[in-house]
């Protein structure tokens, strides 16, 4: 690796303020598990690292808020997340999705701001905070902005993220009587970079689904939503024909990157197949 310097600002302000936005050789680092994996590759040599983690703890924490939602800090582990006893009475779906993410050393390390910032398409948690309309909160030089976890990943490692701004905190609204899942298929373990993954959020009146939210990652260069499975879900009935068109309409136009883990006609096939299936895990409220 080439020399770089490496500071460890105390505070939030502190961090925004080390950040040079007309220089991409100048990044925050959390957890770190993605960076230096770039930096050992080659593919990414630092000017300069600012280090958050000795900024103030408050960016930590994991609690409920006044209206019920998901309050989680963006220095908060992963596996404080998978942990905690408020998110898997909760919000089950994100505890269940934890437990094959990568494996426990990465995701003791790995953080929420982290892992989201990123912005590879392969990761787990972007598709399913977008099915469940969760926002992040950005801070900069100009001061604070929302974004909707769904709308932060722009393509390929590109987010809405401006090279002086930092994700400090996550929001999930209650998930109330939605039932969610999240199934991936990998070609290698269970805990690997998924083909295919495919989070759903159902709201159901017996065996009638009353709305249906749908996302797609790993075949796909952003967490994508699938508008037109939706609308096939959307008033029906949950049985296998309804499952079939909802597959159809899914892979129908939409444009799928092959990669290392499966072509893009494999990608497809496993779309149709795994929808089906990650709507039938839904229903039953668990994956």
């Amino acid at each position: 690796m080439s020399p770089f310097e490496l500071v460890e600002p105390r505070s939030l302000r502190a961090a925004i303020d080390l950040l040079d936005p007309d220089d991409p050789s100048v990044r925050a680092i959390a957890g770190g598990t993605a960076v230096m994996l770039m930096m050992k590759a080659g593919v990414f040599r630092p000017r300069r690292l600012v280090s958050l983690r000795r900024i103030e703890r408050g960016f930590s924490g994991v609690e409920t808020g006044p209206e019920g939602e998901l309050r989680v800090g963006a220095m908060a582990p992963l596996a404080v997340l998978e942990r905690s006893a408020l998110v898997r009475r909760d919000w089950p779906v994100i505890a269940r999705t934890l437990l094959t993410l990568s494996n426990v050393r990465v995701r003791n390390v790995a953080t929420v701001g982290g892992h989201l910032a990123h912005a590879d398409p392969h990761m787990d948690l972007p598709p399913v905070l977008s099915v469940l309309g969760a926002r992040v909160a950005i801070a900069g030089p100009a001061g604070e902005r929302s974004v909707p976890v769904e709308s932060l990943s722009t393509g390929y490692y590109e987010t809405v993220l401006r090279r002086d701004e930092l994700i400090t905190a996550l929001t999930v609204p209650p998930q109330g009587r939605k039932r969610a899942a999240y199934l991936k298929c990998t070609t290698r373990s269970a805990d690997d970079w998924p083909a295919v993954g495919i989070a759903v959020a159902l709201e159901m009146d017996g065996a009638a689904i009353h709305d249906a939210g749908v996302v797609i990652s790993a075949a796909t260069d952003k967490p994508t939503r699938l508008a037109a499975a939706e609308a096939v879900l959307r008033g029906a009935s949950l049985d296998e024909a309804t499952l079939a068109r909802a597959g159809e309409a899914a892979a129908d136009g939409l444009d799928i990157v092959g990669d290392a883990h499966g072509s893009a006609s494999y990608k497809k096939q496993l779309l149709r197949v795994y929808l089906g299936r990650a709507v039938r895990a839904a229903a039953k409220g668990a994956a």
